[in-house]
């Protein structure tokens, strides 16, 4: 044969298992439907968060992590319920990553080059008990370049086998199906489309001009999951987050369509955990999008109060930053896909950040002296680009306005002045005190207590309504779809398995395409850095695993 290996798909998942096989000295057939200007995938796209556990960043700061800490926080968060079938494997893979994340990961890491931002961040805070959902301690590494930041030492890596004759990486190959005898993956045949000069990100032409089939001793499927295909997302939306969204935002490009899936599937690939998936509640639609309904997603403080979009508060823990499909499911059984935020110029100024590379300019490019801008008055760049020229925002130097102001922005004026000025001047009058009853300021306040939040993330508690801290802003959040949580399953080596639990010769899957692991690494939530991670993590066990089974 003339390769040992064909991995389907030059994400990050790809990338890592194509460049830990090359480096094992087997020549690996690399192929993608998008041309060259998006290799690295949705990586490339990301924030650059990682998980990672009883890190140097963490103890510097006072943090006090541990592994077993963090197998408490994902066991709380995953919520494993099909232990005997659909979840077997995957639990098995989240304890293999937790071990990763608290042992060789940064080290790993550090030695392509790769270095973390010193603030440390805390996503996914729970606000339930301690054994329920959410990070008991901030965990979220930010890599210092962001996205491109991470797929760099990859891309590097597999670019140098390209010259070593070790990877022919063939962009514009779109696999329709693998080729299988009697139950063994024997290689993959599809299309070559037509060759395209499109930016990185934007929709390229599917117009077929030739076929394509290779063989190959194994088959590694990385092409992603079904964030782009909405059509899909609704077909599998589970009932216990309501009704889907009748609309959505993309967190992603159009090309994460989930098609491999399907393929891998009519192959004898087992797919499970379906209804499993994370999308965001803070989607703000891109003022200068990418790709069609192109969402942002506000990365929050805890400050801003949330409303419906009848102007109801919502619950506890129902804040920003604190539980992702929790809220979902909230705000979906309000029968609107759609919510609000409320919050200060103070707040906008220390909270908000907007997640993706490209919205992150100064730590994308690694530049000091602007990062360091950050702490001067006024908001970041680019979330003033979007206050300026966002659809989804409102700015008013009094409440009436604020409120006229968002009932403009939709079809129906649901919100009422009176009730929302009740239920805030009701929050401000906790501000009387530094104890109170109302848990969204209490969480405020103990947020502050960790010296990376009193920093740069978590205004100085103050009253909403009081003119000194105005402008007022208000912000209509939408559901940007993202990733999915189920996936072809996966034993630990990273063998696809069939209908009967049994590996399929020849056929491996690594990335979000299994799940991130096993089909279904993090059950039903995520503590987040962990879908980077995960295409890191089984890209990297998958790729060593064939190298060692091909000597």
């Amino acid at each position: 044969m003339e390769f040992d290996v064909i991995v389907v798909g030059a994400g990050l998942a790809g990338l890592v298992a194509t460049a830990e096989m090359a480096d094992a000295g087997k020549k690996v057939l690399l192929l993608d439907q998008e041309p060259e200007t998006s290799l690295g995938g949705q990586a490339w796209w990301s924030f650059g968060g990682l998980f990672l556990v009883d890190s140097p960043e963490q103890r510097r700061l006072g943090i006090k992590d541990s592994k077993e800490l963090a197998w408490q926080d994902w066991m709380g968060t995953a919520g494993f319920d099909r232990e005997k079938d659909e979840d077997y494997w995957g639990r098995k893979w989240a304890e293999a990553y937790v071990d990763f994340a608290a042992g060789e990961k940064r080290a790993w890491l550090q030695s392509m080059g790769v270095r973390f931002f010193p603030i440390v961040g805390w996503a996914e805070r729970g606000g339930y008990l301690a054994e329920g959902h959410g990070n008991s301690v901030p965990r979220f590494h930010i890599v210092w370049g962001t996205g491109p930041g991470i797929v760099a030492p990859f891309e590097r890596r597999v670019r140098e086998q390209m010259k070593n004759g070790l990877v022919d990486y063939r962009p514009r190959h779109r696999v329709d199906k693998l080729i299988h005898e009697n139950g063994v993956v024997l290689g993959v045949g599809g299309s070559i489309l037509v060759a395209s000069t499109v930016a990185r990100g934007e929709a390229s032409s599917r117009e077929v001009v030739s076929e394509f089939e290779y063989r190959s001793q194994a088959v590694v499927v990385t092409s992603g999951g079904i964030g782009a295909n909405h059509d899909l997302i609704r077909k599998n939306w589970p009932s216990r987050l309501g009704e889907p969204p009748k609309q959505m935002l993309s967190g992603v490009p159009a090309h994460v369509d989930g098609r491999m899936l399907a393929i891998t599937e009519d192959a004898g690939g087992r797919i499970v955990n379906r209804d499993r998936m994370w999308h965001y509640t803070e989607g703000i639609k891109n003022w200068s999008p990418v790709w069609n309904k192109h969402g942002i997603r506000i990365l929050p403080g805890p400050s801003s109060m949330w409303l419906d979009a009848r102007g109801q508060r919502f619950p506890a823990p129902n804040f920003p930053g604190f539980d992702t499909l929790g809220t979902l499911e909230t705000i979906q059984k309000t029968g609107y896909s759609y919510s609000w935020f409320i919050l200060t110029q103070k707040i906008i100024e220390k909270e908000f950040a907007l997640s993706g590379s490209e919205q992150n300019p100064d730590l994308t490019g690694k530049s000091i002296p602007k990062v360091l801008s950050r702490a001067l008055p006024g908001a970041p760049g680019p979330v003033k680009a979007f206050m300026e020229k966002g659809e989804d925002f409102v700015i008013a130097d009094n409440l009436a306005d604020l409120v006229t102001g968002m009932n403009k922005l939709t079809e129906e004026k649901l919100l009422n002045l009176d009730e929302i000025e009740r239920q805030i001047r009701a929050r401000d009058r906790e501000m009387e005190n530094t104890f109170t009853k109302d848990l969204q300021i209490t969480a405020i306040r103990g947020a502050r207590n960790y010296i990376g939040d009193k920093l740069i993330r978590v205004a100085p508690p103050h009253k909403l309504l009081d003119p000194k801290n105005g402008p007022l802003i208000a912000v209509r959040l939408n559901i940007v779809s993202r990733k999915t949580l189920g996936g072809l399953q996966t034993d630990l080596s990273g063998q696809v398995l069939n209908s009967a639990g049994e590996p399929i010769p020849g056929l491996y899957a690594a990335g979000e395409v299994s799940g991130f692991g096993g089909g279904g690494v993090h059950g039903y939530r995520a503590l987040e850095g962990t879908f980077l991670g995960g295409c890191l993590f089984t890209g990297r066990v998958v790729g060593r695993a064939i190298a060692a089974e091909l000597k």
